[in-house]
């Protein structure tokens, strides 16, 4: 597949005879949540059949009036007269890219579903200065690829998604739903006087020199790290959540929850690790509705509002321990990132302490091996699915190219069985024994 790139320019916002929607101040400080986010950039592609969206210029206008009222998506990462970072209004603009590719989908198709190197040509290489990057690939067959690369310093999984939707809304002329909501500023103030009920050092927090050696790779081809994408259907779901509640005496654990869990054993015994080895899992949870508190989070929040559970266990324990017994671990783990967690994070890093003692984000975008670790984020809740820029919504969405040993991302299956696909980067040597654990059942209740 050879793609050709025809354009790339700036695209800035679109204001029309009412001007600049927001705010009055020129730069929007970064939150608590934003600051300990990953200083990365998160990349998609939404692939859609013949008729294809609108030609490019209607997509760019769209997105000109879109960034109209997302004015943060063109601006720029920077320091306001206070010197705490923030998003600069600057209105410098998000990169917008036309490409072709010489193929018809269906003949690459095959190889897109399972990422190599080549997925990460549909969508835009990540940027330094440009907050938000987009490009519109059209294939010889009518079909259409939209990538995105989008900085998750301005955003989370939710917001993100949220910004898709209204440039999908503003190129079909409708009103952006939900409507955005800019203030950083009111939502996450401390507590007076404040109440840190939880230890944050070490969680989200750490010692400028407690980040781990980083793992330099080898020459050796099993060195290499490889992308599988796992298809777990809906029956398989549901008998991955039988037995992994079979014992519980309550409610039935999420699927979301059992299929984490089984994920991680999987990938535990993929790796070989030494049965004393701790494994951590670490697992992205959204605070919308746990800061059920005044203020409320709205649901067009434009930030990051996102912390981590970290269950642990041992290989050993993992892997000869059946799944509920990991599910546990993972429901515990989550459950404890309550809103009083959310609120005590806020007390703590707004009182000074992270300043003074000179602490940096564990979030650490430079880990690129995470074994013996495991991370998996999911976006079953996030609604690419429903991205439309005037054609209809997409017969597929997947993440960018993953590159980083061990973060697994989980998104829907656009297959019509109501099933998942979760897109599992191991080095290539785990990949045969990954396989053979991820699909069986009989392994949810078997030692590994």
């Amino acid at each position: 597949m050879k793609i050709t790139v025809h354009s790339s320019k700036a695209v800035r916002p679109a204001y029309g005879a009412n001007g600049v929607p927001f705010p009055a101040a020129d730069a929007v400080p970064l939150t608590v949540f934003d600051k300990a986010s990953f200083d990365e950039y998160i990349s998609g592609i939404s692939f859609f059949r013949p008729p294809a969206p609108p030609n490019n210029a209607v997509l760019e206008a769209g997105l000109a009036r879109a960034l109209a009222e997302y004015r943060e998506w063109a601006g720029r990462l920077g320091t306001n007269a206070r010197g705490s970072r923030a998003i600069i209004l600057c209105d410098a603009g998000a990169r917008f890219i036309e490409a072709t590719a010489d193929v018809a989908l269906d003949s690459v198709m095959p190889a897109l579903l399972q990422p190599s190197s080549a997925v990460s040509g549909l969508h835009p290489a990540a940027d330094e200065e440009e907050l938000l990057m987009v490009q519109v690939t059209r294939f010889a067959c009518g079909s259409l690829a939209v990538g995105h690369t989008m900085s998750h310093a301005v955003a989370d999984g939710q917001a993100a998604c949220n910004f898709l939707l209204a440039w999908g809304q503003a190129t079909r002329g409708v009103p952006i739903d939900p409507a955005p909501v800019h203030d950083r500023a009111s939502l996450f103030l401390p507590r007076v006087p404040p109440r840190v009920e939880f230890d944050h050092r070490g969680v989200e927090f750490k010692p400028p020199h407690g980040a781990k050696a980083a793992r330099s790779r080898s020459n050796d081809a099993d060195d290499v790290v490889v992308v599988h994408r796992a298809h777990f259907t809906r029956e398989l779901l549901s008998e991955l959540r039988s037995r992994a509640s079979s014992a519980r005496a309550a409610r039935p654990y999420s699927t979301t929850v059992c299929l984490v869990a089984h994920l991680w054993r999987c990938v535990t015994r993929a790796r070989g690790l030494d049965g004393g080895a701790v494994t951590r899992l670490r697992v992205a949870v959204n605070g919308r509705a746990r800061m059920n508190g005044a203020p409320r989070i709205p649901e067009g929040y434009t930030g990051n509002v996102v912390l981590w559970a970290w269950p642990a266990a041992t290989a050993r324990e993992l892997v000869n321990r059946p799944l509920r017994h990991a599910a546990e671990l993972v429901s515990r783990a989550v459950a404890r990132v309550d809103g009083g967690y959310f609120r005590s994070f806020v007390d703590f890093a707004g009182s000074g302490a992270v300043e003074e003692e000179g602490l940096v984000p564990a979030a650490d975008a430079a880990e690129k091996v995470l074994s013996p670790d495991v991370e998996v984020d999911s976006l079953l809740h996030a609604a690419f699915c429903d991205l439309d820029l005037g054609g209809g919504r997409p017969f597929l969405f997947m993440p960018g190219y993953l590159p980083n040993e061990g973060s697994v991302f989980i998104v829907r299956d656009f297959s019509g069985d109501g099933g998942v696909s979760a897109y599992v980067p191991l080095f290539s040597r785990a990949m045969e024994r990954f396989g053979r654990c991820c699909y069986s059942v009989a392994t949810a209740d078997a030692r590994l």
